[in-house]
């Protein structure tokens, strides 16, 4: 009898299936009603798109109840505190580190030099205003709930549903009818989130179609070291940061861990989008990782808002690199200006696609680098934009699997599930 594939696996070959065809209909289909109208611009457009509003339109609804009902479910508030402030302070250490990392990488490889700007065009950008901390913090508590719920304001939201759940575990027996709706809403969400799932590999294959038939060869050629830089420094953050990290915390395998989120990964790769990217997590954290749902479905929503390390990593290489292309020197106090800003950029970034090309504005701004600069990378962001959110979303598992290690929320026997089939088989 024929094992049956799994989701993870479709979407991956989905992913395949569809770079194949973009690369085919850019390489050797003509321009044309068919191509471009029917095909790029109609059917895969349609459906493509279709599916990310789709993971969309579950997103708010989704981290809402998940965090009340994962601060409900931790109940013990001390417990809450203690996974709440490692998280935290695990988000913004590798952010930290991610940025470091990323200048590190492009002051070696020097990507803006040599860089002949008047064969550049120039696109126009969109100038965000340097936010002060203060600001930063009084934002994360909202005014309105429901506007921030509308809005889809991530921060206010995890603010607000961390704050009912602790309330719901405090009065326990009294607000048992808002707990069990809580729980119940979050079964629906769930369970939507599992019929649009179905589509999945169909929509990953229709997005990745669509971006590697519009992404031409060509507009890589001049922009190749920034794009080495920035693989560089993902590939280092994921694969020496994260792997140590997840080795020194939990003495766990790092290769089995990527084997096992690496279906994940693929996935956060053709949505461009860590929010998109929170169902299929907390599902494969809990059934093949054996994370416990309470700590997941808090930390998961959560990481999807504050920790932006492939963001970082982005803006970091993307600093040194305009800076050498505009033949402008920047000092050591710069480059801490810098990793400060982008890790504080990182909290207010949603996680959506492009998103972090607007934070990028706020940074340069802050060691008074040329915002016109954001035009040069705009062309070949968004394949980078894709593996980038590759890697924040690997962070935020890691995180995940660590404090669940450490709170004794994680089985060992799930983990190794691979391992153990394998030796009853021998």
């Amino acid at each position: 009898m024929k094992k049956k594939l799994g989701l993870t696996t479709k979407i991956f070959i989905g992913l395949i299936l569809g770079a194949i065809c973009g690369i085919i209909l850019y390489g050797i289909v003509p321009p044309g009603i068919i191509r471009d109208d029917i095909l790029i611009n109609g059917v895969f457009k349609v459906i493509g798109k279709g599916f990310l509003r789709a993971m969309q339109m579950l997103v708010v609804p989704l981290v809402f109840c998940s965090l009340v009902c994962g601060s409900m479910a931790i109940g013990d508030t001390k417990k809450l505190g203690r996974v709440g402030v490692k998280t935290i302070v695990f988000y913004l250490v590798t952010t930290a580190i991610a940025i470091s990392l990323a200048i590190g990488v492009g002051k070696l490889i020097n990507p803006g030099i040599g860089l002949d700007m008047s064969n550049i065009e120039i696109a126009e950008t969109t100038v965000s205003e340097a936010t002060s901390v203060s600001d930063v913090l009084l934002d994360i508590i909202p005014t309105n709930p429901i506007s921030a719920l509308a809005n889809g304001n991530m921060l206010q939201i995890i603010f607000f549903s961390i704050l009912v759940g602790i309330i719901l575990a405090m009065l326990n027996e009294k607000a048992k009818t808002v707990a069990n709706f809580f729980s119940e809403f979050n079964e629906i969400m769930m369970k939507m989130t599992m019929i649009v799932m179905k589509a999945a590999p169909v929509g990953v294959f229709c997005l990745i179609a669509t971006t590697f038939s519009n992404i031409g060869w060509s507009a890589f050629a001049p922009m190749l070291k920034y794009i080495f830089a920035v693989m560089l420094a993902l590939v280092l953050q994921c694969l020496i940061t994260y792997m140590s990290m997840l080795k020194v915390f939990t003495k766990l395998n790092p290769l089995t861990f990527l084997k096992k989120f690496f279906p994940v990964m693929s996935f956060a790769f053709s949505t461009s989008s860590s929010n998109a990217t929170i169902p299929l997590s907390i599902e494969t954290l809990d059934n093949e990782m054996g994370v416990s749902e309470k700590i997941s479905s808090f930390t998961v929503p959560l990481g999807a808002t504050i920790n932006m390390d492939g963001t970082a990593i982005m803006q970091g290489v993307a600093v040194v690199f305009i800076s050498q292309a505009f033949g402008i020197e920047l000092g050591l106090n710069a480059y801490l200006t810098v990793i400060l800003t982008a890790t504080l950029a990182s909290i207010g970034t949603a996680g959506v696609p492009g998103v972090g090309l607007i934070t990028l504005s706020m940074v340069l701004n802050s060691v008074g680098l040329p915002v016109e600069g954001i035009g040069i990378i705009m062309g070949i962001d968004r394949i980078l934009d894709m593996t980038r959110t590759a890697v924040n979303v690997t962070g935020d598992a890691i995180c995940t699997t660590i404090v669940a290690k450490q709170e004794g929320e994680f089985n060992e026997g799930t983990f190794y599930s691979d391992v153990i089939e394998l030796n009853k088989a021998i």
